[in-house]
C-alpha cells in the first residue's frame, strides 16, 4: 500500500480540496492498489479508470466556487454492480445481463458525482443481490481479506472487501435484508442501512417499495458519515426520498457527538440462536457504552414474527419485479432466485396482508422502545465469516434456517421497522475473523446514530486496523 491508499475519506478529500493530491493521482494509487490485490480478491471485476480519468479532467478545469462542505474533491469510489453507472456494464451478478451497458447513471450514482466523487470501478455482488456470500456466473467469488476462504458477506461484499483492502475510500451498497450490514460485519468495516428515502433510490419500476434501500459503506464512521452527507438527498423521481440536511451535518454529528442517555441490547432477538463467541464479543462491546455511563439494558421491540413476515414480503417483491425474468430465463437464473420468485406467486392476499399487519405490529413496538431508550443493539450476524465456498448457512447450534435467507434474520428483523441502523466492528474471535455490533435508532436518527457509532468506535479502537492485505488464512488479531 502506498501513503494515498492508506488515508482515510477524510483525510484524502482534505488534501483534494486543498490542492496537495490530484485526482488523477489518486486514481493511479488505487489503480495500483487494484491491480496487486484483485487476484486475491475479485471485489472490483469491472473498472472504468479512463471513464473517471476523463471526468476527473473535467472536475480540474472547473470552477470551484459553487462547490460546498459536501463536495468529495475527486476522490474515486466504488459503485455496487446492482446500481447503473452511465456507459459502465452493469451486470447485477446475472448472466442474464453479462453484456448489458448502462444508458444512465442511478440517481445515487449521479448526486455522489454531481457531489465530486469519481468512479473507478463496479463491485462484485450475488444475482440481484440474492444472498450474503458474494458470488455469481459471472464473475465469480469475491474473498474475504481477512482469511481469503472465507465468506465476505453480501450481497454488497464486493464493496466491503474492497475497502477494506485499501482498493478505494469509500463505496456504495444496497440494503434489503442486510446487505450493507452484513459485509461490513465480516470485513471489519462500516455500513448504514438509513431510513428508507435518505438516500433517493431509482429510476425504479417499483418506486414506493420501501424494503430496499441505497446506502453508504466506509472504513470507518467519519468516512461514512462524509460519504451520507454527500449522497443524501431528495429526486422527484423517488416519491419517498427527503430533503437533505444542511451540507456537513452528519460530519457535523460524529465530530461532535453526544451520548446516548439509555440503550437495549438484545443477544438474539428471542428468535435464533447466535454463535456463542459472536454473543460474547457483542455483549463485551456493550459493555463499552455502559463504561461511558450509558444506562444498558437487555430489552428490544417485539420482533418475534420476523422470520414469517419477512420471507413473505421479500417473496412478494420477488415477484413482482422478477417473474418476467424467470418466465424468459429460468435457465439463467441461480436455484435461490427461481425459489424466491415461485414463493412470491404462491401468495395471496389473506398471506400478504397477514405479513404487513405483523410488520405494522413490530414498528408500533419499535415505537414505544424508542420512548424510552435512544437505540437498541444486538449482533449484526448470527456468526463469524465462514467458509466462502458454501453458498448460505444451514444451521446453526442445532437450528435448521428454512431458506437461504433465514440465517440472515438479526438484519432482516431490523429491515421490517424502516429505521437507520448501522454495522461498526466490535471484535474479533479468537480465529482473527471479525464480528460487527448493530446499532438501530428511531427513523430519521441518522446524525444520532453515526455520533453513538463513533464513541463506539473510539472506545473499541478497531478503525486503523484496514485497510490491510489479504491474508491466506485467518490470524489472531492484536488491538491497540
Amino acid at each position: 500500500m502506498t501513503e494515498l491508499t492508506r488515508l482515510t475519506a477524510r483525510e484524502a478529500v482534505t488534501r483534494l480540496r486543498a490542492g496537495d493530491v490530484s485526482p488523477l493521482e489518486m486514481i493511479d494509487a488505487a489503480a495500483a492498489r487494484i491491480e496487486e490485490v484483485e487476484p486475491d480478491l475479485n471485489a472490483l471485476p469491472t473498472l472504468c479508470l479512463d471513464r473517471a480519468r476523463d471526468r476527473a479532467k473535467a472536475m480540474m478545469a472547473e470552477s470551484s466556487s459553487d462547490r460546498d462542505a459536501n463536495f468529495l474533491g475527486g476522490l474515486p469510489i466504488a459503485v455496487k454492480d446492482l446500481n447503473n453507472v452511465e456507459g459502465v456494464r452493469t451486470t447485477m451478478g446475472s448472466p442474464i445481463f453479462s453484456d448489458n451497458i448502462s444508458g444512465r447513471s442511478d440517481y445515487m450514482v449521479e448526486k455522489l458525482e454531481k457531489n465530486g466523487a469519481l468512479v473507478i470501478a463496479k463491485s462484485n455482488t450475488p444475482e440481484f443481490g440474492a444472498g450474503a456470500n458474494t458470488f455469481n456466473e459471472v464473475f465469480g467469488r469475491t474473498c474475504n481479506p481477512w482469511g481469503v476462504e472465507k465468506n465476505p458477506g453480501g450481497s454488497s461484499g464486493g464493496s466491503a472487501v474492497a475497502l477494506a483492502a485499501g482498493e478505494v475510500w469509500l463505496a456504495t451498497g444496497s440494503d434489503l435484508g442486510g446487505s450493507l450490514r452484513i459485509p461490513a460485519a465480516f470485513c471489519s468495516v462500516v455500513g448504514l442501512r438509513p431510513t428508507p428515502g435518505v438516500v433517493a433510490s431509482g429510476p425504479s419500476a417499483m418506486p414506493f417499495s420501501d424494503l430496499g434501500v441505497q446506502g453508504p459503506m466506509a472504513r470507518n464512521v467519519g468516512d461514512l458519515a462524509l460519504m451520507l452527507d454527500a449522497q443524501s438527498g431528495l429526486h422527484v423521481g423517488d416519491p419517498i426520498s427527503v430533503p437533505a440536511p444542511p451540507p456537513g451535518t452528519y460530519l457535523h454529528a460524529v465530530d461532535n457527538p453526544v451520548k446516548p442517555t439509555r440503550m437495549g441490547y438484545s443477544r438474539d432477538f428471542g428468535i435464533v440462536p447466535v454463535d456463542d463467541e459472536t454473543a460474547d464479543i457483542c455483549a463485551a462491546g456493550m459493555q463499552r457504552f455502559a463504561d461511558m455511563g450509558v444506562a444498558v439494558d437487555d430489552t428490544a421491540p417485539d420482533l418475534s414474527t420476523s422470520f414469517e413476515t419477512f420471507e413473505v414480503l421479500r417473496a412478494a417483491l420477488y415477484s413482482a419485479s422478477h417473474k418476467s425474468l424467470l418466465d424468459n430465463y429460468r435457465d439463467q437464473l441461480k436455484p435461490e432466485v427461481i425459489w424466491n420468485i415461485e414463493r412470491g406467486m404462491e401468495l395471496n392476499s389473506e398471506a400478504i396482508g397477514k405479513a404487513e399487519l405483523e410488520r405494522a405490529a413490530m414498528y408500533n413496538s419499535a415505537s414505544a422502545f424508542f420512548e424510552t431508550h435512544d437505540f437498541f443493539a444486538s449482533p449484526c450476524v448470527v456468526t463469524a465469516p465462514f467458509d466462502g465456498k458454501i453458498r448460505y448457512l444451514e444451521e446453526i447450534n442445532g437450528h435448521k434456517f428454512g431458506n437461504y435467507i433465514d440465517w440472515l434474520v438479526m438484519t432482516f428483523a431490523v429491515t421490517h421497522l424502516g429505521c437507520p441502523a448501522v454495522s461498526v466492528p466490535c471484535g474479533f474471535t479468537r480465529e482473527g475473523l471479525p464480528v460487527g455490533l448493530q446499532i438501530v435508532g428511531p427513523p430519521h436518527s441518522e446524525a444520532r446514530l453515526l455520533a453513538a457509532a463513533r464513541l463506539f468506535e473510539e472506545a473499541s479502537g478497531l478503525a486503523g486496523l484496514v485497510p490491510l492485505d489479504p491474508r491466506a488464512v485467518p490470524a489472531p488479531v492484536q488491538v491497540g
